[in-house]
């Protein structure tokens, strides 16, 4: 049976104030690419042009499913210094069902690979973080191994991130650093989550690029995420 993704969690709407979809128009799109779940995911604070703090804290009004979609409501937080400390606190870390923890250029700065390797073990080692975000970037270098080891110990998932692999990407030579990256979790048997980062609703679901990747490298099914719907709860919070 060929394998396929049942999930994507990596996804903005309006609300992050630099992507161009509702979501509902990603609803739909997930829909349509036969995704189970749906999760969205928006900027936190740091991020320019994010929602608000309200915005997050009325996450009881979005429906647990819709048209046999399943709905999960996350955050991307900005990773703001050498020790992985996040943008996210309470109250809006208890509304949280995960937490993707990512380094950004408008919130941190290059640190040198030594640093900015233990931000993403900070982060990783953080209860509250279920995913790593795109460490794939060489405007922030990072010891792929350091970073998977850590992340399989902690149970927290590192993102195969489909924006990556776009060669229209901002980050600077992700298919090549993402390649390390996954050999270092094939290593170290770490979880692995692929996410769309779509900020338009014609990338949900498309996972085509990182689905050749994972051929390519022979990466092990079983840990993928996004293969078996059972696995969603990996990268859940325990509220």
């Amino acid at each position: 049976m060929e394998l396929r993704a049942l999930m994507d969690l990596h996804t903005h709407t309006l609300a992050s104030g630099h992507a161009y979809s509702t979501l509902k128009e990603n609803l739909e799109e997930a829909k349509k690419m036969g995704l189970e779940v749906l999760g969205t995911s928006e900027h936190a604070r740091m991020m320019p042009g994010t929602a608000p703090l309200i915005y997050f804290q009325n996450f009881k009004v979005i429906p647990k499913e819709v048209d046999g979609v399943r709905l999960v409501n996350g955050i991307e937080a900005n990773i703001f210094d050498e020790h992985g400390s996040i943008d996210v606190e309470e109250p809006l870390l208890s509304k949280m069902d995960y937490i993707i923890a990512s380094l950004h250029t408008p919130c941190i700065a290059n640190l040198g690979i030594v640093k900015n390797t233990a931000a993403l073990v900070g982060a990783a080692e953080n209860l509250n973080v279920t995913v790593i975000g795109h460490p794939d970037d060489d405007r922030y270098p990072i010891d792929p191994d350091e970073v998977a080891a850590a992340a399989a110990e902690n149970h927290t998932a590192i993102e195969l991130n489909n924006g990556s692999l776009n060669p229209l990407s901002t980050r600077i030579n992700g298919p090549k650093n993402i390649r390390k990256v996954l050999e270092a979790c094939k290593k170290y048997h770490t979880m692995v989550l692929m996410g769309t980062d779509s900020h338009i609703c014609y990338e949900i679901g498309h996972f085509e690029d990182s689905m050749v990747l994972l051929k390519e490298l022979d990466f092990p099914a079983e840990q993928v995420i996004n293969f078996d719907v059972d696995r969603l709860g990996y990268v859940l919070r325990k509220h």
